[in-house]
């Protein structure tokens, strides 16, 4: 499920690229129709970000981004003019709410502008607002449920500026755990009998934040945020081998580091992660009436450092494996398919804003 914002048009363009602005990189995703499947990646990118200009997903300085983004665009080859962004979860206040069925799109906008002045706790005309119908409520046959969205204007502004500077026009606008959705449900859906019937946890590594989002036959039974991220490590491969924060995100994925890296960084930082993780699991054992999960799937740039997979399997005895939200798809003869391997984790919420070409 996607929203788009009502400042922004909905509908599904030629060409479209997907923008994922995090606090450690930039990046860009590309998708057109399969021959055989319904997806080929055309072409990707992700560049480093100066440190300090993305913050707990506010753009502080927007010079670096757009710098990182145009160097993202220029390495890929991207000739795409319409791009779908998205805002981090903590930008937007979601609410889903009942209002009477079979009300026409005009009177469901006046109805959930009036519903949102409750639960907003700013000024209406200082927000954008979009909501989506997600059908008949089961507490009654009269009502539909429907999800409403909102964030400050100058939220969704500041990442259309970003846009508009390279070029490109902001036709999307979505939110992150929306949009790493629709990878993760294009992945599940390539698993033995679509997935269903198995709980799947899936954790994305951020630079400082970890996140936790459960799923059970394409419905989402437990979200949850820790502290844990790439930002340690990228630190100590400063401090102890001298690059800079930029180098050290970019040697961190792509493992251009010294021999003595993996017993001393990577494999402290790994079961760390992996007694993090299973920490994260007891909580929501003991939070919700689940006892299992049956896999493990791991995202985020970290989630490629070595060891890390065995270590989470260990710790937790549940299967585990990184997340590629291209399986699946046809490549471009421009993708070289070793790299996509080791990117691919980082690239969740960028291929899920990049499927909104595909929207209906």
């Amino acid at each position: 499920m996607a929203l788009s914002f009502p400042s922004l048009t909905r509908r599904a363009p030629a060409s479209l690229v997907g923008i994922d602005l995090s606090a450690a990189s930039v990046k860009v995703v590309e998708l057109s129709p399969g021959q055989k499947s319904r997806f080929r990646l055309e072409r990707y990118a992700i560049e480093p970000v100066e440190r300090g200009a993305i913050v707990e997903g506010n753009i502080d300085r927007s010079e670096p981004v757009v710098d990182a983004l145009n160097r993202a665009l220029r390495r890929c080859g991207s000739r795409a003019r319409e791009a779908a962004l998205a805002l981090p979860a903590a930008a937007v206040i979601t609410k889903k709410i009942m209002l009477p069925a079979g009300l026409r799109e005009e009177d469901y906008e006046l109805q959930v502008e009036a519903e949102a002045s409750q639960y907003i706790p700013f000024p209406i005309d200082e927000v954008n607002l979009d909501f989506q119908v997600l059908g008949p409520s089961a507490g009654s046959e009269d009502e539909v449920d429907v999800l409403l969205a909102a964030s400050r204007k100058e939220k969704v502004d500041d990442r259309v500026a970003i846009a508009e500077t390279v070029g490109l026009k902001a036709v999307v606008m979505d939110v992150e755990p929306w949009s790493l959705r629709a990878a993760l449900d294009h992945a599940t859906s390539l698993m033995p009998d679509g997935g269903q019937g198995k709980i799947i946890a899936v954790f994305s590594i951020g630079q400082t934040v970890t996140s936790l989002t459960v799923v059970l036959n394409e419905q989402t039974i437990f979200e949850r945020e820790q502290g844990f991220g790439g930002q340690y490590l990228t630190q100590e491969l400063v401090r102890v081998y001298g690059l800079t924060p930029e180098e050290a995100e970019t040697r961190k994925c792509s493992g251009d580091l010294p021999d003595n890296y993996a017993g001393e960084l990577a494999l402290p930082f790994a079961e760390q992660g992996a007694t993090d993780i299973g920490r994260a699991l007891q909580f929501f054992f003991t939070s919700t009436p689940y006892t299992r999960v049956d896999q493990i799937l791991l995202a985020g740039g970290s989630a490629v450092v070595p060891g890390f997979v065995d270590a989470v399997a260990r710790r937790t005895q549940v299967p585990t494996a990184l997340l590629n939200p291209f399986q699946g798809m046809e490549l471009s003869d421009s993708v070289r398919e070793r790299q996509l391997r080791n990117d691919a984790p980082a690239l969740l919420v960028a291929t899920g804003l990049a499927m909104r070409r595909f929207d209906a």
